[in-house]
Order: structure tokens, then C-alpha cells, then sequence
């Protein structure tokens, strides 16, 4: 009984430090946007190195977005949090959000990863930064990798309109599920 209560508290801990990974680094609103830029750009980087092609779909697509996340799973209990910026194509214009997801399933980890959403469509971009999104009501479309081949290829259909590369720090992820997922604008940095 002392080793479940143990690894629980161990766990409320472990998603206490993963939630407050829910903004850039930086001590002024002006720093934590350079940060989120910075960190679009490398993100896009390493993107177009593993997935050339990934830059033509971005660079016609209506819009994208780009969230560093860090999740853990510990035991029983799986948490993920962290922030991004979306640009819309049409206007130029930048949005600053926040991401946090939970779940329960087996495991032991830490998996820091990028996440790059290409939107396809102008009303799943304005739907995904003007009301939020909540990947857990796309469960049936997540990791469903349904355009193979060199046009799509490493990205995953996600919900009408909107494709997911997700990438850790060895390169592109062979699976991209987002289940459970909320994301949302931040309001200090918008």
C-alpha cells in the first residue's frame, strides 16, 4: 500500500512540473514570443530536413501551427503540456496558445516532442484558434495516416482540414496521436 501511495505522489508531482512547462521561457511577454518564434523556426528546421516536401505543403496551406510539448507517463498516469504559435497564411497573423492533455494507461517516460499542424482548410484554422480544440472529440480521425506516399507522406489526418507531423528529438514520429488533447489561445501572450 505504502509503494501505490508512493508512486501516486510521485505523480501528482511529476504533472504539477509538466504543467508549469506551459509557457515559453522568457521573464517578459516579449521574450517568451521570441522564444515561441525561435522555437517554430528550428522546429520547421528539422521538419524540412527529415520531410523536404513538408515545406511546400506548409507554404501553401492556409495556415500552421508549431507546439513544443513534453509529456510524461508514469505508471498508470500520462500528462503532456506544453505551448505554441499559429500563423495564418491569409493575414500574417500569429497566435500564442497553450496545450495540456492527460490519460490513463500504462508506462514509464518522458518523451519532449514538436508538433506541426498544417491546416488545409480556412475553417479548421479559424475553429482551431478561435474556439480552441479538443483532440479527444477527433479521436476517430487521430493516427490515421491516410494520405501515403510523397505528397503526405509522415503526416497524420488528425480532423477534417488540419494534418499533424509530430517529430521528437530523433526525427519524425512513426505514430502521431493527440487523444485527449485540449488546445487553447494564451491570454498573456496574445
Amino acid at each position: 500500500m505504502f509503494r501505490l501511495a508512493r508512486a501516486g505522489l510521485v505523480s501528482i508531482l511529476l504533472v504539477t512540473l509538466v504543467t508549469g512547462c506551459m509557457s515559453p521561457k522568457g521573464d517578459t511577454v516579449a521574450e517568451k514570443r521570441q522564444a515561441a518564434q525561435s522555437m517554430r523556426s528550428e522546429t520547421l528546421a528539422q521538419l524540412y530536413q527529415i520531410h523536404p516536401y513538408a515545406k511546400t505543403q506548409i507554404d501553401q496551406a492556409v495556415g500552421h501551427g508549431v507546439f513544443s510539448n513534453i509529456g510524461i507517463n508514469l505508471f498508470l498516469l500520462s500528462t503532456a503540456s506544453g505551448w505554441g504559435i499559429v500563423r495564418d497564411s491569409r493575414t500574417g497573423r500569429d497566435t500564442y496558445m497553450k496545450m495540456y492533455s492527460a490519460g490513463i494507461g500504462p508506462g514509464l517516460g518522458v518523451k519532449d516532442f514538436r508538433g506541426v499542424f498544417v491546416f488545409t482548410s480556412e475553417s479548421a484554422l479559424d475553429q482551431f484558434v478561435e474556439e480552441g480544440w479538443d483532440a479527444s472529440a477527433q479521436a476517430d480521425a487521430a493516427a490515421k495516416a491516410e494520405d501515403k506516399g510523397d505528397a503526405w507522406a509522415g503526416a497524420v489526418n488528425v480532423a477534417p482540414g488540419i494534418k499533424l507531423y509530430q517529430l521528437t528529438q530523433y526525427g519524425l514520429a512513426l505514430q502521431a496521436t493527440i487523444q485527449g488533447t485540449k488546445f487553447w489561445k494564451d491570454g498573456d501572450l496574445n
